[in-house]
Parts: structure tokens; sequence; C-alpha cells
């Protein structure tokens, strides 16, 4: 069988077939790092870091590449309200991230490459799309001339006020038109910035990965990948001027877009207050529930995020991993079970994947001593193209031990602590108090005869 894609640029599925069968080059948009990364963040990490697995399955050598945006006004804010450097911001949450997505069984790129090491290259694309025609200097800026791509919106399939609509840019006088977009703009005495033909400044955010990505994967690639919200204007806008840049009829031969991830069916937002970090979660669930969980819908769909699904993917991993223990790996290795191979090969099926990985585990439980040597270690290579069930049971087992022991003493310190600082009116010390307890899984209820604590439903 053949791997099946689902094209956002032809909205089909076809057949994937790579430029060169010896590397597979696949693109994925990383990280802006400025905080720690919530879950919908980790959703393309672990789908793009499964794809690049099934595709080495396959094809053998694949080149990943991953980048890290740390140049961003976010950042540059960020920097500022804390009085340190960029680099300071950047290195914190790039670490923060890593160790992260380390924790979520997500492997590292091929390449990760940084903006800030890619400025030569941005500033040498630029210079092409201007003596192109394709860009326009303008009061200290370069912008992306949209009218001078006849395909502009082909991705996105949005017609023109569309596009303006949803661009969520300010329409500055000094644009031709009002979908124009960025290349570089001016940075002041407080900005980052670096010298350019156009001045101190620093490049728009489109163009660092179409730099990034023809560096080091080339002009034309096989897949990129990312976000659904990054169709437009991000990944329309690397069409144009990549297209543009390298005098091209395509960019990315295939394109791949996740869905959202939900909370209790609401989008995530700071507003509401249910932006949920990984580097939160992780104190509460083991990372491999977490990926469990991103792995439990299809990538393409929308995924709701709750306490139930993680009670439920835990419940599920006890189960398996009881069924493994006393199953020691054997030297022959197993190959994974082709219906497990097929599912993912037909556009990352990843709920009929788990279905057959399940499958497989009530296999086991009801076979024999002499077959379950062999079971065993088929189930290990199958759920191992997911990265799933590759820690020996035991260490699982003592992992779920030690998160769910309870130091009561602890616990009773940290309430009278709280305590005396609300009798001290430090309110902000009695929530951070309290919002460690829930990291912890305890909530506390304060009434007439005290403050009482149980642990939060798992």
């Amino acid at each position: 069988m053949s791997i099946q894609i689902y094209n956002t640029l032809t909205r089909r599925k076809e057949t994937f077939e790579p430029l060169d069968p010896e590397r597979v080059t696949l693109y994925a948009c990383g990280p802006t790092v400025y905080n720690y990364a919530h879950i919908g963040n980790a959703r393309p990490a672990v789908i793009f870091d499964l794809l690049r697995q099934v595709l080495a399955h396959r094809f053998g050598q694949v080149v990943y590449a991953r980048n890290i945006t740390d140049i961003d006004d976010k950042i540059n804010q960020a920097a500022a309200d804390q009085g340190v450097g960029i680099d300071v911001i950047a290195e914190r949450y790039t670490d923060a991230y890593h160790k992260d997505m380390d924790a979520l069984g997500v492997q590292r790129p091929t390449i990760e490459p940084r903006a800030t090491d890619h400025i030569d290259e941005i500033v040498a694309m630029i210079e092409r799309l201007l003596t192109s025609g394709h860009a326009y200097q303008a009061e200290g800026h370069v912008l992306f001339d949209i009218d001078s791509f006849a395909d502009y919106g082909g991705l996105s399939r949005r017609d023109r006020r569309e596009m303006i609509a949803g661009a969520r840019v300010d329409v500055a006088p000094f644009k031709k038109s009002p979908g124009d977009f960025v290349l570089w703009k001016p940075s002041d005495d407080e900005q980052p910035g670096w010298s350019s033909p156009w001045g101190r400044g620093r490049p728009g955010w489109h163009i660092e990965c179409s730099a990034m990505s023809a560096a080091h994967l080339g002009p034309v690639i096989d897949i990129h990948g990312g976000g659904q919200d990054l169709i437009f204007p991000h990944h329309e806008n690397e069409v144009a001027q990549s297209r543009c840049a390298h005098h091209s009829e395509v960019f990315a031969r295939f394109w791949m877009h996740n869905g959202f991830v939900t909370v209790e069916k609401r989008k995530m937002s700071k507003s509401l207050g249910n932006t949920l970090t990984v580097h939160q979660l992780l104190k509460r669930w083991p990372g491999e529930a977490l990926r469990y969980v991103l792995l439990s819908a299809h990538y393409r769909q929308p995924l709701d995020w709750s306490d139930g699904v993680l009670e439920q993917a835990v419940a599920t991993l006890d189960r398996l991993y009881g069924l493994l223990r006393g199953h020691a790996v054997t030297k022959d290795a197993a190959m994974p079970d082709s219906t497990v191979i097929e599912a993912l090969e037909d556009d990352l099926n990843t709920p009929t994947a788990l279905a057959a990985i399940n499958g497989l585990a009530r296999q086991l439980g009801r076979a024999g001593e002499d077959e379950r040597p062999a079971l065993a270690n088929r189930l290990r290579a199958s759920a191992g193209l997911l990265n799933l069930l590759q820690q020996p049971p035991e260490h699982w087992f003592e992992q779920r031990q030690a998160e769910t022991s309870i130091d009561e003493a602890a616990i009773d310190e940290l309430i009278e602590q709280r305590k005396q600082a609300r009798q001290a009116r430090d309110f902000a010390e009695a929530d951070r108090i309290r919002d460690e307890l829930s990291s912890k899984g305890i909530t506390i209820k304060d009434g007439p005869e005290g403050t009482q604590w149980e642990v939060a439903s798992r």
C-alpha cells in the first residue's frame, strides 16, 4: 500500500511520492519562544513527529526541519517587560519547549534552524524579490506586492476581500494594497535589529520560514506542515514569496494542517483563562498520556481536551503496560502489525491505529503462554510507530506510584502558609500557593471550620 496524504493545496487525499526517494523533505512550523508551549502548540509537534516516523519506515532518510522563531514582537515585549535581552527569553523558552516535547516523546527534528541565525539568507531572499518586482520599499519597510503574484490565495482559497479581512494587519497608508505583507521593518534604538540595505531593522515573520526552508531543504520541498490557523496568512504568504523568489511553479508539493485543540468544548484563550500549558499539565499527568490523547483523534479533526480524556488515557496505558509486564523484549525484533502500518499510511489515521493496538492487547490477554512473547513483541513494535509503550512497564508503574503518592504533611504546611498569607493580606502569595496545590492535583475549600483539601479526581 502507498502512503496517502490529504493535501490542503488540492483539498483531496493523494498518493505521496517524494521528489527524491533517498531524501524526503519535511518542514513544520515550530514555536515562537516567548512563553511556555500550550497543548495546542504540542499537537503539531506530535503529529509531524509521527509523520516523520511513518515516512522513515517507508522511505528511510527523512530530512525534517522544524524552526525556532526567536525574533518576534512578542519576544521583544517579554524581554522589555523583564529587562533582559531577547536572547535570554528565547533560550529560556526554547529549553522549556525541548523539555516539554521530550516528555511527550517528540524526537528532535533533523534540523532546528533559528531565525536569528539566518538573517543573511532572509536579506538575500528579499533582495531577489525586489529585483524581480515582487516587493517594494516604503517608509523604511520592504513589503511583498500580492498583486504581482497571480496565484495569491490558491492555498487558502479565499477571495481578496476575505483575505484582507483575515490578515489581521494594520492597513498602513504606505501599502499599495491592504493585503501586502511586511518582509522587513525598521527597528528603533530600543528594538532588536540588524543592518540591511534598507537600514537597521528586523524580518517579518513570514519570510523567516521561507528562507530557513530553502537554506536547509531546497527551493521545492515535499511536505510543509503546521496548524490549521497558519493556512492564512502565514502559509499563503510563504507560498507567494518562495515561488517568486525561486521562480518556481511550486514551493511545497503537499500541505498538511492539523485541527484545533479545544478545552471542554471551548476555544483556548487568555480571556477565558483556559490556556493549558504542557509545563503545567506535566505536573499532574504522565507525558505519555498527553501524547496518547493528542493521537486519539484524527489530526485533521478538532480535539477536545479534558481531565476525563486524560483519565481514560492513563487507564488505557495502565492496562497495556500491565499486559506487557513480565514480557522482556526478545532478540528477534518483531515487525509492526500490518493493520497499524496501513492505518498510519492512510493519512495518519491514528484512531484506527490505536484501535488495532488495543486489539493486539486483547489478543495478548487471551493468548496461551507459548504465544504471549511473540504477541508482546508485536504489540511493542506496533505501538513503537506511534512512540507509545516503549518504556519498561516497571518504569511506567513506578512513575504512576510516585505521582499518586500524597505527602500529607507537605500539603498541610502549604495550607498553613496560605492561611498566614491571607491573614497578612498578601493575597498574591495566597493565590500562588493555591495554584501550586492545584498543579499537584489538590483542591482546597475554605469554610467556617477552616480549609479542607482533597485529591482531584484522576
